[in-house]
């Protein structure tokens, strides 16, 4: 990943599975890229209205709240409604990504998903960033 800008892009990853945030966070962070993790839909929620990050990453299988409310609810709120929210999960079914698109997902990564994928989609939205 190329540094678009000056101070680092942060991004905040909910997910359940320690594995997988360690990989995302190894994969993602590269000292222009701050990956913050929350292990539940609860904290994930206070984190994403305590702090100020470029994308959300975010399960939709999770202990305390389901990722779909998660993301039903920053998307109602002004002050998190513009951050780009993309469901990173295993649950695939054609009613599963129509359930997160209605909550205000604005994309959807299926697992297993490939690091080129996540690494492209985080290099466009820097860029989008930076020149907006």
């Amino acid at each position: 990943m190329h540094a678009e800008r000056s101070s680092p892009f942060h991004i905040l990853l909910v997910e359940d599975e320690p594995v997988i945030r360690e990989l995302v966070r190894s994969m993602l962070s590269d000292g222009t890229v701050d990956v913050v993790c929350a292990a539940d839909g609860l904290e994930g929620l206070k984190l994403a209205k305590d702090r100020s990050f470029h994308l959300i990453l975010m399960d939709v299988v999770l202990p305390q709240l389901d990722g779909v409310s998660v993301c039903r609810i920053l998307k109602s709120d002004p002050v998190t409604a513009r951050v780009p929210l993309y469901m990173l999960t295993a649950k695939a079914k054609k009613s599963d990504v129509e359930n997160a698109t209605l909550a205000g997902a604005d994309g959807y990564i299926h697992k297993p998903f490939r690091g080129t994928e996540l690494m492209a989609l985080v290099d466009r939205l820097r860029l989008e960033a930076a020149t907006s």
